[in-house]
């Protein structure tokens, strides 16, 4: 299927690897030229050139820790006056961590409130002129199943990206009446680089691997009974950032597997 997004530009935040790296990755595959941030400048640089070789389009890569609003102002700046335009954000830089409520700082809820939710915010802030501009734009915001359905360790993250959701419907209702359209996505059990990290630590702690202790709790709490794919969760991001999505906004998507047990 033809996305209809050639020569569009993309942003992505925590593009350099995982579900961030896959959406761009979908995007370029459709002839979207892409503009992608990270902290870590190695894998940034190697994302960039393997996109650009692979796919044949334009593609940079800023540093930038999206906790920081001058950094995130500095991506979106170079972005524009790279390719003099922007219509598509993903706001998918996010983070997590295992701690109890009782115990957790105030310092760790804040720096959690910066990257998970801030970030997209301010992202969407800083590129709502460019869209307008154009007459035409999407934005995606990947939350989490555990927005919805908290996870038993991380309420932090739990907390701040149901946040995330709840901003991606307000925002969508200011909008369409510019022709920007806005949703979110909430990934499931998805098999990135760090639940591989996490799966090998909470397997080593029941003496398993890291696959069978993924794979244990997907058979447990998933109906399809596996982990979801990166490019399974990019292809319906790609798809809301795309031509072809023309009516849906403020919805709220669901890649879980059956993971969620509830309607709504």
């Amino acid at each position: 299927m033809d996305l209809g997004v050639k020569d569009r530009v993309a942003l992505v935040t925590g593009g350099s690897y995982g579900i961030g790296r896959g959406c761009a990755e979908a995007l370029a595959k459709e002839g979207a030229h892409v503009a992608i941030c990270a902290r870590n400048k190695d894998k940034l640089a190697q994302a960039v050139n393997e996109i650009q070789s692979k796919f044949g389009v334009k593609a940079i890569g800023v540093v930038a820790d999206v906790s920081k609003a001058a950094d995130i102002e500095n991506f979106v700046k170079k972005a524009a006056d790279t390719f003099g335009r922007i219509d598509i954000l993903i706001n998918n830089a996010g983070m997590g961590s295992d701690e109890k409520i009782e115990t957790t700082p105030d310092e760790k809820w804040q720096e959690y409130w910066e990257v998970n939710t801030m970030s997209a915010i301010r992202c969407s802030g800083a590129v709502i002129p460019h869209m307008k501009k154009n007459g035409w734009g999407r934005i995606v915001n990947v939350s989490s199943i555990f927005a919805k359905q908290p996870g038993a360790y991380c309420p932090v993250y739990n907390v701040t990206k149901a946040a995330l959701m709840m901003f991606s419907k307000c925002l969508a209702e200011e909008l369409i009446g510019y022709n920007i359209l806005v949703n979110n996505v909430n990934p499931g059990f998805t098999r990135t680089p760090l639940w591989e990290a996490a799966a090998t630590e909470f397997g080593k702690a029941q003496g398993i691997t890291a696959d069978q202790f993924m794979d244990n709790i997907a058979k447990a709490q998933a109906t399809i009974q596996r982990f979801c794919t990166i490019e399974e969760v990019a292809n319906v991001i790609a798809f809301l950032c795309s031509d072809k999505n023309n009516y849906m906004m403020g919805a709220n998507i669901d890649v879980t597997g059956g993971l969620l047990k509830t309607m709504y």
